[in-house]
């Protein structure tokens, strides 16, 4: 039977958000409804809010969350009733080309809920990434359910659904940082933190943050840092090579998302390194760089979606890492917030006086 529980969404483009109810369906096959413990306030909730991704309102907003599987449909196996469960946004096929050739982090064919969640008349919501856990309940594809040690704090785990696993995979998945390594961050909000982070758990031995707010190069210390770069009036790039002998760093990650920081990460990184692109840009951004030197300098310039995570793989051993102590997933959550407090833990992003608002169910 389909139920109404509370929900936070965006009714149109730049409003502000609002608590409704909104009604549950059972879940068919394939689906798993999810009663919500925990759910960070992300900066793709506001990029919704602000019609940055699509118009395709309402949405339902919230995607970074943990909680307890309450129901399944017919043919779900990988979970069951009880489970302590992370969402993701990514839920692979298992059967599209990059999945058959065993790569299937890069799945072309994720899926979500065939069925919508809607307001109490019957309007249709779209999910943000396909979760939309500002809510009490949540309908997903069971394969968006990743389960894990339930004695994990549902306010730390949840940040693994987003922005968290996004710069500890860029560290560790994509860039491939390795022991001994040079890592540089550009930009240390909630992703370039966890990228410091990932690069500290992967053995790098120096790690450079960069930024413009002395606040978040302090946690970045905290986190693991060896050296930080205040980018207001330093030329990032000398700061970069002055902190590894005048090569560069051994992988650059850019967790801005524009031009002018990646032109910086680009020419920050060491011969035959990396960049890895995990900021993300607007269509209207172009990018502009000598072919010449591109091929001169060699290595990879990569992009990270997601972190290049596999959830069923990275979502369990990281959890592990976190009850053991070696992974601080509780220094992200800056403070627990309750349901109707979404729309000010916005603000309190926008001004970069938070890492993670989480709000707790």
């Amino acid at each position: 039977m389909a139920q109404q529980v509370r929900g936070i969404i965006a009714p149109s483009k730049g409003q502000p958000v609002r608590m409704e109810t909104i009604t549950v369906p059972d879940p068919g096959p394939g689906e798993a409804v999810v009663q919500v413990q925990a759910c960070g306030v992300c900066h793709t909730d506001l990029h919704y809010r602000e019609g940055g991704i699509n118009d395709e309102f309402p949405f339902l907003l919230g995607h970074e969350a943990a909680g307890v599987v309450e129901s399944v449909g017919d043919g779900v196996t990988e979970v069951a009733p009880g489970d302590f469960v992370i969402l993701n946004w990514r839920a692979v096929c298992g059967q599209c080309r990059a999945c058959s050739r065993g790569r299937p982090w890069y799945c072309f064919n994720t899926h979500n809920a065939a069925q919508k969640m809607t307001l109490e008349d019957g309007t249709e919501l779209s999910p943000a990434l396909g979760i939309g856990a500002f809510a009490d309940k949540t309908l997903v594809a069971a394969g968006q359910c990743t389960k894990v040690d339930p004695a994990a704090s549902p306010a730390a785990a949840g940040l693994l659904g987003c922005g968290v696993m996004a710069g500890l995979g860029a560290a560790i998945n994509t860039g491939n940082v390795g022991r001994g390594d040079s890592v540089a961050v550009i930009g240390c909000g909630g992703v370039g933190a966890a990228a410091v982070l990932g690069s500290r758990l992967a053995g790098a031995a120096r790690i450079i943050a960069i930024d413009l707010d002395e606040r978040k190069l302090e946690t970045a210390r905290k986190l693991g840092a060896t050296h930080t770069v205040h980018a207001k009036d330093t030329d990032v790039v000398e700061a970069v090579r002055e902190h590894t002998g005048g090569f560069g760093a051994d992988v650059v990650i850019e967790a801005v998302g524009r031009p002018e920081t990646y032109e910086q990460a680009f020419y920050a990184r060491d011969l035959a390194g990396t960049v890895v692109l995990v900021g993300v840009p607007t269509p209207e951004m172009r990018l502009e760089l000598p072919l010449l030197d591109v091929f001169g300098r060699g290595g990879s310039l990569k992009s990270s979606w997601y972190g290049d995570c596999l959830p069923s793989r990275d979502f369990p051993m990281l959890i592990d890492l976190y009850l053991q102590g070696r992974l601080d997933l509780d220094a992200f959550v800056t403070e627990t917030i309750p349901l109707d407090g979404v729309e000010a833990a916005f603000e309190k992003m926008h001004h970069g006086d938070v890492l993670r608002s989480v709000v707790v169910l």
